[in-house]
């Protein structure tokens, strides 16, 4: 009796599949390694696009033998997903669009369809009409899995850029010995905030700093959260034997501050970040020649 006739009388169409898919992964891998998205991905040899799409038969293998092949939570496809989040991210970053390489996922299905009919050549027509339906609808899983999974990549780049950015644009910089300073530009929210917190501290670690020095002379406003992000930033800044103080409170801010009512009453705060450094350098008992800038001294 024939293989595929062995396994219709005992299996549902979606084990049949899982059956087809094991029996045919050479074949099915080798006809993927010549379609655009394995073929302009994995561009070492074709050896490799064809490994690759072995990898892949056998997760939808795996999920079709789970019977679960509208399911994109199937476990047969934790083995690739990764994998198939790199093929799609790296099909966005050719410059296609999400419609494009849906398009090439589903060009996928041609070739596998060719070679279940194949397979299925003296089977009963219902059963490859179930077969039929069982693979598309599990090779439209794996389109929605890629689709997905290229998605969430694309995001954690762009989370992983931005801290980069926001890390670029919060220098350190060490105004003398023991004196760190970080001026701030822009709009402070939470994540930047924790980017400032970690990246004084740990300037204050490396110099052993005294003073460490948060110019706000270019943040466009302080509201409450603000506020608190600043506190403590001050409060773990004490924590690590460094004496915080803010600089740059400009009017405007000053007269937000008073009127949100918020207490900074234990920050220490200058008016501009030569007071700040003036009063630091007094603090460390360095001699300034000439006059101090705005007459900083201590307060």
């Amino acid at each position: 009796m024939p293989e595929h006739e062995a396994s219709a009388d005992h299996g549902s169409p979606a084990r049949d599949v899982a059956a087809f898919l094991r029996r045919r992964r050479e074949q099915i891998a080798q006809r993927w390694a010549d379609e655009p998205l394995f073929r302009t991905v994995f561009t070492v040899s074709r050896d490799e696009a064809v490994e690759a799409g072995k990898a892949v038969a056998d997760a939808l293998a795996d999920v079709a033998a789970s019977e679960r092949v509208a399911s994109l939570d199937a476990p047969g496809f934790a083995a690739v997903r990764e994998q198939l989040g790199r093929m799609g991210a790296a099909r966005a970053r050719a410059g296609l669009t999400p419609g494009q390489i849906s398009g090439e996922l589903d060009s996928l299905r041609r070739p596998t369809v060719e070679l279940l009919l194949a397979d299925l050549a003296e089977a009963p027509s219902e059963r490859v009409r179930e077969c039929s339906e069982a693979l598309a609808v599990l090779l439209g899983t794996l389109r929605l899995v890629v689709m997905e999974t290229a998605v969430l990549e694309g995001q954690a780049l762009i989370d992983r850029q931005r801290l980069q950015l926001l890390e670029v644009a919060t220098p350190v910089i060490q105004l003398w010995n023991g004196v760190v300073a970080v001026p701030l530009i822009g709009t402070l929210d939470s994540a930047r905030s924790q980017v400032v917190m970690e990246t004084l501290l740990e300037a204050v670690v490396e110099q052993k700093a005294r003073f460490a020095i948060l110019d706000i002379t270019g943040v466009p406003t302080v509201d409450s959260l603000v506020a608190q992000h600043l506190m403590k930033t001050v409060q773990a800044a004490a924590l690590m034997g460094a004496e915080c103080v803010v600089s740059g409170i400009r009017p405007a801010i000053a007269q937000t501050i008073v009127h949100l009512g918020l207490d900074l009453g234990s920050v220490k705060t200058r008016a501009s970040l030569a007071d700040a450094l003036a009063y630091a350098l007094h603090e460390l008992g360095v001699g300034i020649t000439g006059p101090t800038p705005g007459g900083a001294g201590p307060r």
